[in-house]
């Protein structure tokens, strides 16, 4: 196991320490053209990281899982985040990165093509190690061992799968590969990879990368989950990404907490930005664990 590159304040924490706690989930498309390029911009403080820094101050989580930030070995780049983050007084002492499957070589032809060492060879997709993967910032403490699945049943998780537990909760975190350019398989079988994992006081949060009702991939997958009565969906039907036509608006982003758990609210804050991609923020408000 690859442990968390920080884990500070931990802590025992009761439910009701989890009152009024604001959970999100956003796809910052901070992905680079190669290895260190991201760390130098958020180091020079660029215009786009500015504005990520800048949405995800106002949106005030308290955990927020960041899709599509690029990893390195170090942490360097995460930790300049949100140190940058800290700056603009949104603090996250809790810092993950994990080892990722995006970008890892598998050593194999996997499309079929005769060439070796392409993004699309990695056991998850990639043109350099590290390439789009995920990174966890919470305010809430570690409460037990991170339970990292990226590398289970042959590396099936496309970017990674994590059960990290915050108090009284285990917050399952993945992001799954997109369904089309013939992952339709591959997507619903890390949806059911994650959903294997949900049992008690869980919230399921991420990239499912897949709409129930419209666009790529095997919607009833997603649809079958979301009917589980194990868990609520506050943001039933509403899109967080939005493609130009002819892909339109869809729900590909998502935060499902257990049943039982007291949501006093949940939305998705839109934007305008182009700096942002196609995703929108989705966030959820607990209200008690009980």
């Amino acid at each position: 196991m690859r442990f968390p590159l920080a884990i500070l304040g931990i802590t025992a924490m009761a439910g009701s320490a989890l009152a009024d706690t604001r959970l999100a989930s956003w796809d910052v498309d901070l992905t680079r053209d190669g290895p260190g390029l991201l760390l130098r911009d958020i180091l020079r403080e660029s215009d786009d990281i500015l504005a990520v820094v800048d949405a995800i101050v106002a949106a005030k989580a308290d955990v927020l899982l960041l899709t599509s930030f690029d990893y390195d070995a170090g942490g360097a780049a995460l930790g300049a985040f949100a140190d940058l983050l800290a700056a603009r007084g949104a603090d996250y002492p809790l810092r993950i990165a994990q080892a990722t499957n995006r970008g890892l070589p598998s050593g194999q032809d996997l499309n079929g093509n005769g060439r070796l060492g392409e993004a699309e060879d990695a056991y998850g997709w990639g043109r350099f190690y590290g390439e789009g993967a995920m990174a966890l910032l919470s305010r809430l403490p570690l409460t037990g061992d991170l339970r990292d699945h990226t590398a289970d049943q042959g590396r099936l998780a496309s970017s990674g799968l994590w059960v990290v537990p915050l108090g009284p909760l285990d917050v399952i975190a993945f992001a799954a590969t997109t369904p089309a350019f013939g992952n339709e398989t591959r997507n619903a079988a890390e949806i059911a990879q994650a959903a294997a994992l949900i049992e008690g006081r869980f919230v399921l949060i991420g990239k499912p990368n897949l709409d129930p009702a419209a666009g790529a991939g095997d919607r009833a997958v997603m649809a079958s989950l979301l009917a589980d009565s194990r868990l609520q969906d506050p943001l039933a039907g509403q899109p967080t990404a939005h493609w130009p036509d002819p892909i339109g608006a869809l729900r590909v982003d998502y935060i499902l907490p257990a049943a039982e758990i007291l949501v006093a609210g949940a939305g998705v804050i839109p934007h305008d930005n182009a700096a942002f991609g196609a995703h929108s923020l989705v966030y959820i408000d607990i209200a008690d664990v009980p």
